[in-house]
């Protein structure tokens, strides 16, 4: 579990001010890897008793643009957040429940792939989706 000193630290550091909803959003990132904002909300109360939607969109939003908490939209799936934040890894979800686990950076540096053509992008980052059957979707 991630303590409160740490994680107001976390937020000093991007001059944040520290708040019990940015707090309790933070610290259920932390915990649920992957989560959505309803199970983000869920964790929130669970800490803090009451907070509404509104404010846990608006932490959300100011903890991705702060580079603390980073958003993460597979395909046909509602936004889900992470703390793992500027290792550019993927990521790879279950078709069959939606499960989301970690990969790793396919070469180890940003970006991982180099594009055949970059149209005169400076790229920065790669974002790769891996698609398969996840263990307990495929013994059922």
């Amino acid at each position: 579990m991630t303590t409160n000193e740490h994680l107001a630290g976390l937020l000093r550091g991007v001059e944040l001010r520290v708040t019990q909803p940015r707090l309790a959003v933070l610290a259920a990132v932390h915990e649920l890897p992957h989560a959505d904002t309803d199970a983000i909300l869920d964790a929130s109360r669970a800490r803090l008793g009451q907070v509404s939607h509104q404010a846990v969109y608006d932490v959300l939003r100011a903890l991705t643009a702060a580079g603390l908490v980073r958003r993460i939209q597979p395909s046909g799936s509602v936004a889900r957040y992470e703390s793992r934040v500027g290792d550019n890894h993927h990521h790879v979800v279950c078709r069959s429940c939606g499960a989301i686990a970690d990969v790793d950076c396919a070469v180890g540096e940003i970006p991982c792939l180099t594009a055949s053509e970059d149209h005169g992008f400076t790229i920065d980052e790669a974002e790769v989706v891996y698609w398969g059957t996840c263990p307990d979707c495929k013994a059922s």
